[in-house]
């Protein structure tokens, strides 16, 4: 069964709001990242394996953005789909990937039948999720996966979020939130994730990166409900 849709949260309105504003900066921002370009698609590249050594099956990028990621996992050979809260991310998406599908939906109430996916991606999408709905966040992720299924979050790390205010010149604010990848191992563990691999790497500042970026992979266990 999928989850019971419900009012919507304050900080999803927020989110959505933010990226349907910036949709095509972003997009222009990081366009020359695709493909083999893909910052960390190496990281990618042994989260595909996996999932593929594990028999394959139905992938999610939850929070897809303009579908870079979505497309680069489908060039390994994924069955992937993505999916945005962002209605102006997703025509970028699937103006830039004809052949993917792309759905709007919302990564805390995703609408997606439990247990059907054998991999789920949350590449930086968590990072606007306030800290104490994480929980019920990773438990979503659970849910739709498979027992054995795989997760792979990547997210900014350190203890001081990033506000954006007015970018590109668009009148909207919002928080990147910056997390201890120990914290969030904890949290995946504790939803009943078994810790896969943990990678953190130092900022890249010729990239424009102010912090750590960290990548966690969990593998559902038979005991996430």
């Amino acid at each position: 069964m999928t989850s019971t849709p419900s009012a919507e949260a304050d900080f999803v309105t927020t989110t959505r709001t933010f990226y349907d504003a910036v949709a095509e900066d972003y997009a222009e921002m990081f366009a020359g990242e695709s493909g083999a370009g893909l910052r960390d698609g190496t990281v990618l590249t042994a989260f595909a394996g996996l999932v593929s050594r594990g028999g394959g099956g139905q992938v999610a990028d939850l929070g897809c953005g303009p579908g870079r990621v979505t497309a680069y996992l489908a060039s390994l050979g994924l069955d992937v789909f993505g999916l945005d809260l962002s209605a102006s991310m997703l025509a970028i998406a699937r103006r830039e990937n004809p052949g993917l599908c792309f759905r709007q939906g919302s990564m805390p109430e995703l609408d997606i039948p439990d247990g059907t996916l054998a991999g789920a991606i949350s590449w930086y999408s968590s990072i606007h999720t306030p800290v104490d709905r994480l929980p019920s966040l990773f438990a979503e992720f659970g849910r739709v996966l498979a027992p054995g299924g795989y997760l792979l979050l990547a997210f900014q790390a350190g203890d001081r979020p990033l506000t954006l205010d007015r970018p590109f010149g668009h009148p909207v604010r919002l928080d990147f939130e910056r997390r201890r990848p120990e914290a969030m191992a904890g949290l995946l563990e504790a939803a009943g994730f078994a810790l896969r691999s943990r990678t953190v790497r130092e900022a890249n500042t010729e990239l424009g990166e102010s912090s750590a970026q960290a990548f966690l992979t969990g593998r559902k266990t038979a005991a996430v409900l």
